[in-house]
């Protein structure tokens, strides 16, 4: 059976919601295929969450590995953080090496992996923008969106590789953000705007700034239903990764990422 490793490090509600999600789906028959392991980056009593999260895999009969990255070597993480990185990580894979998992999704997981994990296991991770869009946090590419006045955005789930979200995209899906009920919130902005300038509205308004706010409501409402038909193409062999390139069904080479908007707009 098809199989893939779930890396989390279970900070919060929104990482317990996501696995049950992709549990659920599995359980549903929408994703054939199976969580071969969780390995959490924190060990038991360190987090409420991951706790909780933990719990429901073991629940579910799912082998669980943990290592604090916290708590591994703290004078090394503070002296040479890349060296850590790289001793840590090099721990991890000894740990989940014995699982089968033809991709590792990473959840929720709040550390930089090691080059050296790039570049042995294949793993996806998501990112709050469309192929080509803004880089850096969820907050940073939105305000890079109403700076540009963006037509559209999306988000994407894309290949994890030595340098910092910069690896390719594997699936995404895409939405408007121009016309019809977005025009008014780009007319209140652009008001805002030539009254105090972008920097003032950051400050201001932050992320309750309403074109904002709409932007992110949209995206969020689509990273789970992303996350779950990425798995469910790769499981189905709709796409597969091999040496960070991506191949369709009867092994050519894919141009660019899979596009998954159709799919998320018949499913959401």
């Amino acid at each position: 059976m098809w199989s893939f490793g779930w890396w989390t490090t279970g900070r919060d509600q929104a990482a317990i919601d996501l696995f049950e999600t992709v549990h659920n789906a599995i359980n549903n028959r929408i994703i054939p295929g199976e969580i071969s392991y969780v390995f959490s980056s924190r060990e038991p009593g360190e987090s409420e969450f991951s706790d909780r999260l933990v719990k429901m895999a073991a629940d579910y009969g799912i082998p669980v590995v943990s290592l604090s990255a916290v708590r591994f070597r703290p004078d090394l993480r503070k002296q040479d953080r890349e060296a850590w990185r790289q001793a840590y990580h090099k721990e991890v894979l000894a740990k989940v090496k014995g699982f089968p998992a033809q991709v590792v999704v990473l959840a929720g997981y709040m550390w930089v992996v090691s080059p050296e994990i790039c570049r042995k296991l294949s793993i996806i991770n998501l990112h709050p923008a469309a192929p080509g869009g803004p880089a850096g946090t969820w907050q940073e590419v939105i305000w890079q969106l109403l700076d540009q006045k963006a037509d559209k955005t999306g988000v994407m789930m894309h290949l994890v590789t030595p340098e910092l979200d910069k690896g390719p995209a594997v699936t995404y899906c895409s939405f408007s953000i121009q016309g019809g009920a977005w025009d008014p919130l780009w007319k209140q902005f652009e008001h805002e705007l030539q009254m105090s300038g972008l920097e003032e509205i950051k400050e201001s308004f932050g992320e309750l700034q309403p074109l904002f706010a709409r932007i992110r409501n949209e995206g969020v409402k689509k990273e789970l239903p992303l996350i779950v038909q990425t798995i469910r193409s790769l499981a189905e062999g709709e796409i597969s990764i091999k040496d960070f390139q991506l191949y369709n069904r009867t092994g050519s080479k894919l141009a660019g990422p899979y596009d998954l908007t159709d799919a998320i707009v018949t499913t959401a």
